[in-house]
């Protein structure tokens, strides 16, 4: 049975990124990472892609399909370029790799707020924070008030969290591993959609666009079966 590990990106943990994934695991198995400052981890005082995606990489098992979503699609990125030898396959989700695509009017608007937002994150109330983040990479998710407790987690982990405008995604490397790729969006913001574009030319990877849930393009009704259709046609080439 192949195995799919999943890693999930900003203010949820892996459980609740992943829930509609469940039912994969009738087909595949599933490991399910919870990174470093998400519950039921402690919290940590910075949060980093590079050291998660040190972590990430020494999980990889020899044939694993990696998935990650948001900022978890910037760590597998990494990850993928660290560990080429192991993996069958590689699925990223709307990462926020904004070095890709950098020049493009909206992805360097949408980096510059980024970078603006972190930068006010100092003495800022966790869910007001939160709030601002959500409106900027376009997610729907509506906040209760007051936040549960691992929710808040969450919004103090984003608090500390590096830009991912930082992360140096290494595409010579990624695009010469013979795995395939695949990335995933949402058509519903320019600087994802720049950045998707970028990915999927210099990786190469394929291309899906399943529109209509945001930035939680797992979410969608068919990513379930355009992920399992694409793990189980790579895995018997």
């Amino acid at each position: 049975m192949q195995r799919l590990v999943l890693v999930h990106g900003s203010v949820v943990g892996g459980r609740a990124t992943w829930a509609g994934q469940r039912s994969l695991a009738d087909s595949f198995r599933l490991h399910v990472v919870e990174r470093p400052g998400f519950p039921p981890n402690p919290p940590v005082e910075r949060v980093d892609f590079e050291a998660d995606a040190v972590l990430v990489a020494n999980l990889l098992e020899p044939g694993d399909h990696l998935v990650g979503h948001s900022y978890g699609g910037v760590i597998s990125l990494l990850a993928a370029a660290e560990r080429p030898e192991l993996l069958r396959s590689l699925t990223v989700v709307e990462p926020p790799a904004t070095a890709v695509a950098a020049g493009m009017p909206a992805v360097d608007s949408f980096a510059a707020s980024g970078a603006e937002l972190y930068a006010s994150g100092a003495g800022a109330e966790p869910g007001e924070f939160l709030r601002r983040f959500l409106r900027a990479v376009g997610s729907q998710l509506e906040l209760p008030s007051p936040l549960p407790a691992e929710l808040e987690q969450g919004a103090q982990a984003l608090m500390v969290e590096r830009g991912p405008w930082e992360a140096e995604i290494p595409l010579d490397r990624l695009a010469a591993a013979a795995f395939p790729k695949l990335v995933a969006s949402g058509a519903h913001h320019p600087a994802f959609d720049a950045i998707c574009d970028v990915l999927e030319r210099e990786l190469p990877g394929e291309r899906v666009v399943l529109p209509g849930y945001g930035h939680v393009v797992q979410q969608h009704p068919r990513f379930n079966a355009v992920l399992a259709e694409f793990v189980d046609r790579v895995s018997a080439a």
